[in-house]
């Protein structure tokens, strides 16, 4: 009990609790945000323009501009087609020489994406364990439901055909790093970062990463496109999300298609609608990650 007229201090205990209970309310509030922007976008309207799409690498040698695109398969198991729409590239490579004057490399982490890799992303090891781990943060240790860890997957992963301008070929995944060094530019977090941090007006930055961002959304605003507000990576142009951030009232003119990668023609996705999650293999690597073990290591059999 604290003596009359003394006021108890607080100790660092008790402000480690009220940061961590912050964070977790903070980052609950903008998942929920997210979540009815994602119903906002099943509804709004898309006049398919049926523009092609064009090559990133190629455009980027031939214009002479330096660009980074990591080999091999995102996350050890998705393939990745460095496309955009024709009209887009002009626009990337403009922000990619904006980058280069302020002594950064632009880094194009993902592009387009077929219907088939999106829904297989969204179930995949890497997005199941991570969105798994920080919802069992969110409830202060317990485990989570399987409908919260569904509904969190459903913001950080679109999980139809209307809400994945990946799919579009109209959205991209980007990472900026020191044009010498090629170290990373501090932004709050690396690529795929699942935490606080990642809502792109995060709170939870050092002054250093709050001044990179906002540099970084300037460099590509004033090429045309904005984020995400979810995701301090993806930046779009053209289609639902993008229309519906800037409040412009236009339908999007990019929507989900299918890319013939050979002559860049694009087909539009006949179901827009069609669910791309798959709750079941979600499950099943949700029972594999909360089961028991033995202490070898090993699951009980």
């Amino acid at each position: 009990m604290v003596p009359a007229g003394q006021s108890s201090k607080p100790t660092p205990g008790d402000r480690q609790s009220r940061s961590q209970a912050a964070r977790r309310h903070y980052w609950a509030e903008q998942m929920e945000a997210a979540h009815d922007f994602m119903q906002r976008l099943q509804v709004y309207p898309v006049v398919e323009s049926g523009e092609p799409m064009q090559a990133l690498e190629p455009a980027a040698r031939a214009a002479g501009i330096r660009i980074d695109f990591p080999a091999g398969l995102k996350l050890g198991e998705l393939p990745r087609v460095f496309a955009l729409r024709a009209a887009l590239v002009p626009r990337l490579l403009a922000v990619a020489t904006a980058m280069l004057r302020q002594g950064w490399l632009l880094r194009v982490e993902d592009a387009y994406r077929s219907l088939a890799v999106q829904a297989q992303g969204t179930s995949c090891d890497f997005v199941v364990d991570a969105v798994h781990r920080r919802t069992r943060w969110e409830l202060g240790g317990r485990t989570p439901s399987l409908e919260l860890v569904l509904r969190r997957i459903r913001v950080l992963t679109a999980t139809t055909a209307k809400s994945a301008n990946h799919v579009s070929g109209s959205a991209l995944d980007l990472s900026v790093l020191d044009a010498n060094s090629g170290s990373e530019v501090d932004r709050g977090g690396s690529y795929l970062e699942i935490s606080e941090r990642t809502p792109m007006g995060s709170p939870f930055l050092s002054r250093s990463a709050r001044r990179n961002r906002d540099r970084i959304n300037a460099i590509l605003a004033e090429c045309g496109f904005l984020p995400y507000p979810y995701e301090f990576w993806h930046f779009s142009h053209g289609d639902a999300d993008f229309e519906l951030i800037s409040g412009s009232g236009r339908p999007a003119r990019f929507g989900p298609v299918d890319l013939d990668i050979a002559s860049g023609r694009v087909t539009p996705v006949p179901d827009l609608h069609v669910e791309l999650l798959q709750e079941s293999a979600v499950h099943r690597k949700l029972s594999a990650l909360c089961a028991p073990t033995n202490p070898n290591g090993t699951a009980p059999t």
